[in-house]
């Protein structure tokens, strides 16, 4: 029972399992390190091919006996006619059987072959091209006249057919035969390339009249703008033109709602030029400027203003072509009036005019448009139509009045408690300052801190009072500017940077303890840094020292203990004439050696911090080997760690974990514990084993 249900019927008496095919048991790969000699792919080839065995070809045979060639015929003929019977449909087959026929010289067979693999696919045009070619080559021309008559016959829609017969006829003088062909295929209205070859078959002959008719059937067939251009330059090639005047006439009034209607225009405007008809090459212009949509006619306007240039009055010209830009802008703002882009290149259309009262109109139906929300995003390229008004009326109108109106309305319009435009408030102080008004420009800046207080307000009024040398005005402004941002570490050290530059150095000083002082910055780093720098300027190393401990109080940061290192290197008291300049440097060196030791406590007391501890370590070997003599190496070389690449597994975001490599540091203090700890169970293990022996 087992056995017949294991049974296939397909597969006679064997079952499934017999018929399985077992393959060979993948070996794994013990050793995965790589061969001492490696092999190339180039040399596997190079070797593969000299193991390759001569191909085993069949001896040449020669034939010298009817007898013995009526055999081979006979064979050679078998075989082929076997192959065909197998592969029918292979027109290889045929091909090659044809051809061994005709290399016998037994055409008759061969013409035979040729239309039974015609019998079997005779929409394949390349049996019907070497059928025609054997004929042809072996000068049958009759037999080769009625092959391509056939074939255009019933493949009328494959023009290399088509060509090939014009070809033959019109290279065995035939020219009247050839005209015949062209003529059936014209009736079957060829794509434009036959025609244009008719064309070029009638233009060799000097046929005229003939190209004339040929052209006029070409233009009816396929009413394209391309035929036609060719049609009118084919006339003005010949002299014609008033003819070639006509036809572009005819083609205008086919296709002037054409897709490729500017192209004829284009054309036609060019060949009305080229005859010296200014005239009527701009009237053909302005007509296909009001015909043709504005969307497709960017190469007719490039032209057009190309041919005012050079011919006529450009003034008018610019004239229709603003006009009808104009009708385009109104169309798009109409459509979307909070579209601002498109107001801004409505605006700029007006501006190249140059006619103020259109100007002052378009702008101010753009500004009359104002964003639906109060959010800054939708108000941020409305902003700019009032900035550009505002600048045209001062420097292209020269209004100031109408100037310092447009800005108010400006202001008037923001809705300030919401958000604000610095930008505004700049503009139009810095225009009263040009104005020589400084009231009404402090006024301004004035009402823009109480209004919308901004950095960039700040800066610029605070830049303006000190280029005017309003030091009592500045100092107000920076205390404005500090009680509205008290974190701003920026304005902190501008602040008693201006004191400092005024050689205030106890204000500056009260300014830096208070900017300290404040229970949040921006950037503490850069104030602490500018608070130092300046004690070091004054040559007060003694406040830099008590500065850089107070900095250590709060923060225990690398780049701390390097700066205060660094400081105590190069503080030097040149003022001081009791001690030489080495000893000065002896005793730098000793109290930044002092700083390092300081630091290399603190991060040798935190385990986590041995990254840290390296860098300053190196920071240190550095100081010392740039000292010269000053300098000691040992002292720090002794110190330095062993850089160590360790693994560690660390978990990825899906929740597996993977082997990250990173390095180690390991200082000396530490492998010497590591030493003991290794000796320690050595003594243990043997004292053990002595023990046991005794037992």
């Amino acid at each position: 029972m087992s056995s017949s249900k294991e049974a296939d019927p397909t597969l006679g008496y064997l079952t499934r399992k017999d018929t399985e095919v077992k393959l060979p048991r993948p070996t794994r790969v013990k050793n995965k390190t790589p061969a001492p000699i490696q092999i190339t792919a180039e040399q596997i080839l190079r070797e593969a091919r000299e193991r390759q065995e001569a191909e085993i070809r069949p001896p040449k045979q020669k034939i010298t006996d009817p007898t013995e060639l009526g055999e081979y015929r006979l064979r050679k003929r078998k075989e082929f006619e076997d192959l065909i019977r197998r592969v029918r449909w292979n027109i290889g087959v045929w091909i090659k059987y044809a051809q061994w026929e005709e290399s016998q010289k037994d055409f008759k067979r061969a013409r035979s072959v040729w239309e039974r693999a015609l019998e079997v696919d005779y929409k394949n045009h390349t049996l019907w091209l070497k059928y025609a070619e054997v004929e042809m080559k072996n000068k049958f021309i009759n037999h080769a006249r009625n092959v391509w008559d056939r074939a255009v016959t019933l493949l009328p829609r494959v023009d290399q057919l088509w060509y090939k017969y014009i070809h033959m006829e019109e290279m065995l003088g035939q020219v009247a035969l050839a005209r015949q062909v062209f003529e059936r295929w014209m009736k079957w209205q060829p794509d434009q390339q036959g025609w244009l070859s008719y064309i070029k078959f009638e233009l060799r002959y000097n046929e005229i009249e003939r190209a004339r008719g040929i052209f006029e059937r070409f233009v009816d067939c396929h009413p394209r703008v391309g035929a036609w251009i060719r049609y009118a330059k084919f006339e003005m090639k010949n002299g014609e033109v008033a003819k070639s005047r006509n036809v572009y006439e005819r083609a205008v009034d086919k296709l002037s709602d054409d897709e490729e209607a500017e192209q004829l225009f284009v054309a036609f405007a060019e060949f009305e030029e080229r005859c010296k008809e200014t005239e009527r090459a701009r009237a053909i212009y302005k007509f296909a400027l009001d015909h043709i949509p504005k969307g497709r006619a960017e190469d007719l306007y490039r032209k057009f203003v190309a041919f005012e240039k050079q011919y006529g009055d450009r003034e008018g010209i610019e004239d229709a072509i603003v006009g009808k830009r104009r009708f385009q802008y109104e169309d798009e703002v109409k459509k979307n009036p909070l579209n601002y882009d498109s107001w801004f290149d409505y605006i700029r259309l007006e501006e190249s005019v140059g006619d103020k009262e259109r100007i002052r109109e378009v702008y101010e139906r753009a500004i009359a448009n104002v964003p639906p929300a109060e959010e800054k995003r939708y108000w941020q390229r409305y902003i700019y139509l009032w900035i550009n008004y505002a600048l045209y009326e001062e420097l292209d109108a020269g209004d100031m009045e109408r100037t310092r109106d447009v800005y108010r309305e400006c202001l008037n319009q923001i809705p300030h408690h919401k958000f604000s435009f610095a930008k505004i408030w700049l503009l139009a102080a810095q225009f009263e300052i040009r104005q020589l008004n400084l009231k009404a420009a402090r006024q301004i800046l004035g009402n823009a801190i109480g209004k919308a207080p901004k950095d960039k307000i700040f800066k610029k009024y605070i830049e303006i009072e000190l280029q005017l040398g309003n030091i009592d005005r500045c100092r107000k402004l920076y205390e404005k500017y500090l009680e509205w941002s008290p974190e701003n570490c920026y304005a902190w050290s501008k602040y008693a940077e201006l004191e400092r530059s005024l050689s205030e150095t106890d204000r500056a000083r009260s300014i830096f303890e208070l900017a300290i002082a404040q229970p949040a910055l921006d950037m503490p780093e850069l104030l602490w840094k500018a608070y130092i720098d300046f004690e070091t300027a004054e040559g007060e190393y003694e406040r830099a020292r008590a500065l850089y401990e107070r900095l250590l109080d709060r923060t225990k940061h690398l780049k701390v203990w390097i700066s205060y290192a660094e400081f105590e290197a190069t503080a030097m008291d040149m003022d001081s004439l009791d001690i030489t300049e080495h000893e000065q440097k002896k005793q730098c060196i000793q109290r930044a050696r002092r700083v390092f030791e300081k630091a290399l406590n603190y991060f040798r007391s935190s385990p986590d911090l041995k990254e840290e501890r390296a860098m300053l370590l190196e920071k240190w070997l550095n100081m010392e080997a740039t000292s010269g003599e000053v300098g000691d190496v040992s002292l720090v070389q002794s110190k330095l760690p062993k850089k160590l690449k360790k693994r560690r597994h660390v978990a990825t975001e899906d929740g597996s974990t993977r082997i990250e490599e990173f390095i180690d540091y390991l200082f000396p203090e530490e492998s010497q514990t590591t030493n003991l700890k290794i000796l320690e169970a050595a003594y243990k293990w043997k004292k053990q084993k002595l023990s046991s022996a005794d037992d």
